[in-house]
C-alpha cells in the first residue's frame, strides 16, 4: 500500500512539475521545447516564445552601437503563423544608416520522433524602403508547421548613439523568459525608463573597466545590466485605448549628456528652454510661424469687418476648413511655406493649422501653436524634450476669456471640436515670448445621443416615429456622413434597420458651429403575432423588444483582465425614452427594472419600466462621467456593458388583446 501510494505521489509530482515545464531556456532547440503543444497560463495562444536575447554594446573598434539579437518560439497553430515572418526596420538619416547581417533563421520540426531542420536561404531575405528615411528588412522562416520550432537570431550596427536600442518585453503572444544585457560606457549618460505594468524580474548591473578605448590612453568603464522579465502575458488589444506602445513592458533609453574623452561635455538631451529657441528658429516652424502675413489680401471685406472677435475667429476658421486641404501627413513640421500652401491651397497639418495661427494673430486675435501626439503615436514623455515623440500642431486662443483648441484640417468640424485623433491627453503649448507649458487636451462636454420615441400599434405591425438628438463626436460623425454624401447616409441607415420599412426619414440641418445633430424618422415594423381561439374569439399575443436603438451591439469588453486603462476620448451620455400606447391590448409581461453604477458613482445605467392607463413609458439611461478608467474598473465597466446589451436585445413586452366573454 505503501509502495502504492509512493508511486502515486510521484506520478503527481512527475505531472505537476511537466505541466509546469515549457522548453529550454537557452537558443539552442531540444526536444524539451516539444513537449507541449498548449500553454497552460494562456491556452489562447496560437504562439509561445520560449527565449528571447539581446545584447547592445557600443564597439570599441567603430564607435558604433551594436546589438545582437536571438529569438526562440514554439508555433502552436495556423494563426501562429505570422510570428514566422520577421520585420526588421532600419534608419537611414544624412548618410548615416542602421545596418543588419548575419540573420540565421531555422525552423525545426519533430516527425515520427524525428527533429528535421529547414534553413532560410540568404535569397529569401528582402529589404523594402518604406519611405525616405526607413528600409524593412524582412524574411519568413521556411517549412512552418503547426507545432514546429522556430529560431532566428542577427546582429544591427547603429551609427545612432543618442538613441540606444531600446527593449520591448510584452508583445501580441506570451513570453517565458526575455533578457535584454546592455553595456553603456560612463562618458555617456542615458535616461533610462521602464514602462507598463510588470516588473523585471532581474535588474543587476556591475562595473566593467576600461571596457571602451577612446585613444592616447584614453578609457571609458562600461556599466554591464542584464534585464529580466519572466512569463510575461501577452498583451492583447481591445476597443477603447490609445496607442499599444503607450502600455507595452518595455525599456526606452534616451541620451542625456556625453562626456568626451578630451573632458567636454555636449549637451544632448536639451532643456525646454534650448528646444524653445531651437524652434523659434527653424524654418519650418517658427519661421513659419512668425511670418507676416496679409489677411487683407486673403479674407473678405465681411470676415475683416466683422467686430465680435468670436465671430471673426469662426469665420477665418471656416474659410480655412473650406479653401485649404489637408493631404493626410501628420508631421509638426510644414512641407514648404505657408507662400506655398496659399498657391497649392493643400498641405499638411502643421502648414493649414499654421496659416490659421497667423490669420487669428494678423487680424489681433492672439493665438499659439500645441504640439502633440495623436492618440495612435503614444504619449509624448515629459521627463524631458523629445520632438520625434509629437506627430500634430494645433492652434490654441483665447477669446473673451475663454480657450479654444482648434484644428482646421476637417471640413465639418465645430469651432472649438479638436478630431478624435486629436483626444491623447495633453500637449505642449508654445510661446516664443513666455516659454513653452504643458496643456491639457480634454473634452469637458459629454457627447449624448437622445432617443425619443412613440410608438403605436397598428394591426399586426407597429408604426414609430423617432426623434434623435446627437451631440459632441456623435453629432460630428453623422454630420460629416450626412454632409459628404446625403444619398448613402439615407441608403445606409435603411441597411442598418432591415426589419425596419422606413416611410419617413429627415435631417434637420443646423448651422456648421452648432455641435448638434438632428433627425427625424417614421417607420412601420412588423409584430409577427401569436394567435389562438379563446371561447370562439381569436386572441393575439404580441412580443415586442421596445429597444429599437443599439448603443453597443455586443459588449466591446472580454478581457478576464485588462492591465491599462479604458479610454473613450470624451465623457458618454445615453438616454432612450419610448412611449408604447397599448390600448386595445392587456399587459401579460414587462421587463424588470434596473438600476447599476460604477464604484465611486464614476457611470450608471438606469432601465426604468412604467405603466399607466393605455401607455408603457420606459427609460433607458447609459452614462460615463470620466474619459478614461483605470484597469480597476475594467470588470465594473465590463460587467455595465454587459447589462446594457441584455436590455438591447432581450426586453420583451408581452401584450395580449382583450377578449370579451
Amino acid at each position: 500500500m505503501k509502495t502504492q501510494l509512493l508511486n502515486l505521489l510521484l506520478l503527481f509530482i512527475s505531472t505537476v512539475a511537466s505541466a509546469q515545464h515549457y522548453g529550454t531556456q537557452e537558443f539552442k532547440v531540444s526536444r524539451d521545447d516539444f513537449d507541449f503543444n498548449t500553454y497552460a497560463k494562456d491556452s489562447t495562444a496560437n504562439a509561445l516564445v520560449l527565449y528571447e536575447y539581446g545584447n547592445s554594446y557600443i564597439d570599441d573598434d567603430d564607435f558604433l552601437l551594436k546589438t545582437e539579437y536571438q529569438k526562440k518560439v514554439r508555433i502552436f497553430n495556423r494563426n501562429g503563423f505570422d510570428h514566422a515572418t520577421v520585420e526588421v526596420p532600419l534608419y537611414t538619416s544624412k548618410g548615416k544608416e542602421e545596418r543588419i547581417k548575419d540573420i540565421t533563421a531555422i525552423t525545426y520540426n519533430l516527425n515520427s520522433g524525428a527533429l528535421s531542420a529547414s534553413r532560410l536561404k540568404d535569397s529569401e531575405i528582402f529589404y523594402e524602403d518604406v519611405s525616405s528615411n526607413v528600409t524593412v528588412a524582412k524574411f519568413t522562416l521556411p517549412n512552418v508547421q503547426e507545432g514546429s520550432v522556430i529560431i532566428y537570431s542577427y546582429k544591427l550596427s547603429s551609427p545612432y548613439i543618442f538613441k540606444y536600442h531600446g527593449w520591448t518585453f510584452q508583445e501580441d503572444i506570451p513570453k517565458i523568459y526575455s533578457e535584454y544585457d546592455t553595456s553603456i560606457p560612463g562618458n555617456y549618460n542615458y535616461n533610462i525608463k521602464l514602462v507598463g505594468p510588470y516588473k523585471l524580474h532581474t535588474n543587476e548591473s556591475k562595473i566593467e573597466s576600461q571596457c571602451l578605448s577612446g585613444g592616447n590612453g584614453a578609457y571609458a568603464d562600461c556599466a554591464i545590466t542584464k534585464f529580466v522579465m519572466k512569463d510575461i502575458p501577452a498583451f492583447i488589444e481591445e476597443d477603447y485605448m490609445t496607442s499599444k506602445y503607450n502600455y507595452l513592458s518595455r525599456i526606452d533609453f534616451e541620451l542625456k549628456t556625453v562626456k568626451r574623452f578630451d573632458g567636454g561635455i555636449d549637451q544632448v538631451t536639451k532643456t525646454w528652454d534650448a528646444v524653445d529657441h531651437e524652434l523659434k528658429t527653424e524654418k519650418e516652424i517658427g519661421n513659419q510661424l512668425r511670418k507676416s502675413i496679409k489677411s487683407e489680401d486673403i479674407l473678405s471685406a465681411s470676415i475683416l469687418n466683422e467686430k465680435d472677435p468670436l465671430k471673426k475667429a469662426q469665420a477665418i476658421y471656416a474659410y480655412i476648413q473650406d479653401n485649404y486641404k489637408w493631404n493626410g501627413d501628420y508631421k509638426i513640421f510644414t512641407e514648404g511655406s505657408v507662400k506655398d500652401l496659399l498657391k497649392t491651397k493643400s498641405g499638411n497639418v502643421s502648414s493649414i493649422n499654421i496659416l490659421l495661427h497667423n490669420l487669428l494673430n494678423d487680424v489681433g486675435i492672439e493665438a499659439q501653436p500645441v504640439l502633440l501626439s495623436t492618440r495612435n503615436n503614444g504619449f509624448p514623455t515629459k521627463l524631458y524634450p523629445v520632438l520625434s515623440d509629437f506627430n500634430y500642431l494645433i492652434v490654441q486662443t483665447s477669446i473673451q476669456n475663454k480657450t479654444y483648441m482648434l484644428d482646421a484640417t476637417e471640413q465639418h468640424l465645430p469651432f472649438g471640436s479638436l478630431p478624435f485623433r486629436c483626444l491623447n491627453a495633453y500637449g505642449r503649448k508654445i510661446d516664443f515670448k513666455t516659454g513653452s507649458d504643458w496643456v491639457d487636451i480634454k473634452v469637458d462636454k459629454p457627447s449624448v445621443v437622445n432617443h425619443r420615441v412613440e410608438m403605436e400599434i397598428k394591426g399586426d405591425s407597429a408604426v414609430a416615429d423617432a426623434f434623435t438628438i446627437r451631440s459632441g463626436y456623435y453629432a460630428y460623425n453623422s454630420k460629416k456622413d450626412f454632409l459628404n454624401d446625403k444619398t448613402a447616409y439615407y441608403k445606409k441607415k435603411k441597411e442598418d434597420f432591415p426589419n425596419f420599412n422606413i416611410t419617413k426619414h429627415e435631417v434637420v440641418e443646423t448651422d456648421r458651429n452648432d455641435a448638434t445633430f438632428k433627425e427625424e424618422l417614421q417607420a412601420q415594423i412588423s409584430l409577427e403575432p401569436m394567435s389562438k381561439e379563446i371561447d370562439g374569439v381569436t386572441q393575439k399575443t404580441l412580443y415586442i423588444n421596445p429597444i429599437l436603438f443599439h448603443f453597443f451591439d455586443s459588449n466591446p469588453f472580454q478581457l478576464q483582465e485588462r492591465n491599462y486603462p479604458i479610454d473613450f476620448g470624451y465623457k458618454n451620455n445615453y438616454s432612450y425614452t419610448i412611449k408604447l400606447n397599448t390600448k386595445g391590448y392587456e399587459v401579460s409581461e414587462l421587463p424588470k427594472n434596473i438600476n447599476y453604477g460604477l464604484p465611486n458613482g464614476r457611470g450608471s445605467l438606469v432601465f426604468a419600466v412604467n405603466q399607466a392607463a393605455d401607455n408603457i413609458v420606459i427609460y433607458l439611461k447609459f452614462s460615463l462621467k470620466e474619459t478614461a478608467y483605470t484597469p480597476e474598473y475594467y470588470e465594473s465597466i465590463k460587467q455595465l456593458a454587459s447589462k446594457l446589451v441584455n436590455i438591447q436585445n432581450n426586453s420583451l413586452i408581452v401584450l395580449n388583446s382583450k377578449v370579451s366573454i
